[in-house]
């Protein structure tokens, strides 16, 4: 029996739905991975797409009612870069630490520098650039 081309779609495509508990997993996740890169409170929600000050503290202390369509964008987004960037590195603290170290590709800032302007380009750029360095692996 021949495969339909939707068997042969990936198990999450791009158009697939984020159900509401892998939502919450990507946010438990990031707000780890916030902690590591040492972001204030202030660039965490900047990445987040800028949520409330009460809504962040409340994901803080892991009171997630419902994430945005639009954070749970730059969540995939964000956990890209690090895989990406475990990829990379040898040592998690090597990725940890590029984030903020400057980079030629971005005109000499770094990438967290890239990431607050705060659209969710900016992130997909660093997505982007990663991949790319990867890409010859």
């Amino acid at each position: 029996m021949a495969a339909t081309p939707h068997a042969l779609a990936p198990a999450v495509s791009p158009g697939a739905e984020i159900t509401a508990e892998e939502a919450r997993a990507m946010l438990r996740a990031c707000l780890a991975l916030f902690d590591r890169w040492g972001l204030s409170a202030a660039e965490a929600r900047r990445l987040l797409g800028e949520p409330s000050p009460r809504t962040y503290q409340r994901w803080r202390s892991g009171e997630v009612a419902a994430v945005p369509h639009d954070t749970v964008f730059r969540l995939g987004t964000l956990l890209g870069i690090h895989k990406a960037l475990r990829f990379m590195f040898a040592s998690p603290a090597q990725g940890y630490a590029w984030v903020r170290r400057p980079n030629a590709a971005f005109g000499g800032r770094s990438a967290l520098d890239l990431m607050l302007q705060g659209a969710p380009t900016d992130l997909a750029a660093v997505r982007a650039y990663l991949d790319a360095e990867r890409a010859g692996w």
